[in-house]
């Protein structure tokens, strides 16, 4: 019958009703002529590729029937080059085409997609990186076996060389998602692949917008794997060495991001998780110097009384909530930095500056419960609500962690759960700070003029709370975008170019 066989082959030549019985009949009898199979694959991919949608349709449907065997890995190849289309419709298919296969043959499959990301067209490696970081996770577990886990990270690897920051966060995605890798070892293993990507042992540029943007970037996905048994020492020092001393300087292209804020963030989250520290009183210099640069002398303080008419100086909360508990939490790995490293000139100038903070602090704190006082529910959904609500959150515990340093000698034993953090437990019926929504960009430390936000509102003699309190979504902020230059970390223009199918 290999003639018949040809005649509904040769049937993608002719009209539409000769097509519609070649898409269905070719599949149906495929696998009785092995010898034809080259013939039948080309046949059905021109099908794939006729002008009218019902037949394409019809055409894509049946392309699983010819994931037999060695022929497997080229039909996941070719569907994975039709995630291309336009077509709503036609894209389910092809996804559920996809799925389908990868139940019979994930390995397979996996060729056929990441042999797509790493060499086909720009729109087919997007929707193939897609696919995988929504489907894979919807696969049953014996599909996804250990074997089929470790190809993808082997795979993913290679991908990793030249990726941009949004390609990144998905195959952050992708692998964080593994089973094999929820072990200590394998957030271990995922974490060094992040401090790879972040460049740690290159020299840090302020200036170059992509290094700052990489450097958050990769952060922002190493933050949610640290924990007690997976340290976040090698970041936290790159931060004290290299990223502290040049926060004033930093730039970025991300419109309203309030850059010193967001890294001095980033830090406070990795100082719970950091493990013993190489250069450890050399770096908490380095934080306790940029927390006195935030932390002001009382303008009194001045012996000829010059600056008694000045208006005194601002005092930025949400900086200083980072800094303070950055330095609390490491200090306890040096608890008698304050008393034996500092001389005494030292320590007297920084409790004059706590001591000052802590007055202004007292005095707002007091103005943010009175005017919540009473509110809930609906009341505490405004938008100036919601601003007081984090600001009282964060001034809570910047006042505890005071306290603390106050203590002779100094304590660390005080725990608090930085103000962007959801909390478990409600305080003072405040809802969780997270739900602000504050946007803007907002003042630098030098900045006079304050944005539209509680500064307008409340106006305390410790001078004006200063910095924006929205939380910053993390997964959404992609800071680097294909446009500037290649793919933002690699140019990958000169990638060669596969001929579809």
């Amino acid at each position: 019958h290999k003639d018949a066989y040809q005649v509904i082959l040769d049937g993608v030549k002719g009209g539409t009703k000769e097509k519609r019985l070649a898409a269905q009949f070719i599949p149906k009898f495929f696998k009785h002529f092995p010898e034809l199979a080259d013939s039948a694959i080309n046949a059905q991919l021109d099908l794939c590729e006729d002008e009218d949608v019902s037949i394409r349709r019809q055409a894509i449907k049946e392309l699983p029937q010819f994931a037999t065997g060695e022929n497997l890995p080229r039909v996941a190849d070719i569907l994975t080059q039709l995630l291309q289309t336009d077509d709503s419709a036609e894209f389910n298919l092809v996804n559920n085409a996809l799925l389908s296969i990868f139940k019979m043959d994930a390995k397979g499959t996996l060729g056929g997609l990441f042999s797509q990301i790493l060499q086909g067209e720009d729109i087919v490696r997007e929707r193939a990186i897609k696919f995988l970081s929504t489907k894979l996770k919807t696969l049953p577990d014996e599909v996804l076996t250990k074997e089929v886990e470790e190809l993808i990270l082997t795979e993913s690897k290679k991908v990793l060389e030249d990726v941009t920051g949004e390609e990144f966060v998905l195959f952050m995605k992708i692998l964080s998602g593994l089973r094999s890798l929820q072990t200590v070892s394998g957030r271990q293993q995922l974490v060094e692949l992040v401090a790879e990507q972040a460049d740690l042992e290159q020299t840090f540029n302020p200036s170059d917008a992509d290094c700052v943007d990489r450097l958050l970037q990769c952060t922002r996905q190493a933050v949610p794997l640290f924990s007690k048994n997976v340290h976040s020492t090698r970041f936290v020092t790159y931060f004290c060495e290299q990223v502290l001393p040049n926060l004033s300087s930093l730039t970025t292209p991300v419109e309203g991001l309030d850059i010193q804020l967001e890294v001095l963030k980033l830090l406070a989250e990795m100082s719970s998780f950091c493990g013993d520290m190489e250069k450890l009183e050399t770096n908490l210099r380095k934080l306790f110097d940029k927390l006195l640069e935030y932390m002001p002398l009382p303008p009194e303080e001045a012996e000829n009384g010059e600056n008694a008419g000045n208006e005194e100086p601002k005092l930025q909360f949400s900086y200083v909530e980072c800094l303070l508990y950055s330095f609390h939490q490491l200090g306890r790995k040096l608890p008698d930095f304050l008393t034996a490293k500092l001389n005494a000139e030292k320590l007297k100038d920084f409790k004059i500056r706590l001591q000052y903070f802590a007055r202004g602090l007292q005095v707002y704190i007091r103005q943010l419960r009175l005017a919540l006082q009473g509110k809930t529910g609906e009341a505490l959904k405004t938008d100036e609500n919601k601003i007081k609500v984090v600001a009282l959150k964060i001034t809570n515990n910047i006042n505890v962690l005071i306290k603390d340093l106050f203590h002779i000698p100094p304590s660390y034993k005080s725990t608090v759960t930085l103000s962007w953090k959801p909390v478990q437990k409600v305080e003072l019926g405040q809802k969780r700070t997270s739900e602000d929504t504050t946007s803007g960009s907002p003042p630098k430390k030098s900045s006079a003029g304050p944005k539209r936000d509680a500064r307008q509102i409340y106006n305390p003699p410790s001078g004006k709370y200063s910095s924006n309190l929205s939380n910053f979504n993390y997964e959404q902020r992609g800071a680097f975008r294909g446009s500037r230059g290649g793919r933002g970390w690699g140019a990958r223009g000169n990638r060669s170019r596969g001929r579809l199918y």
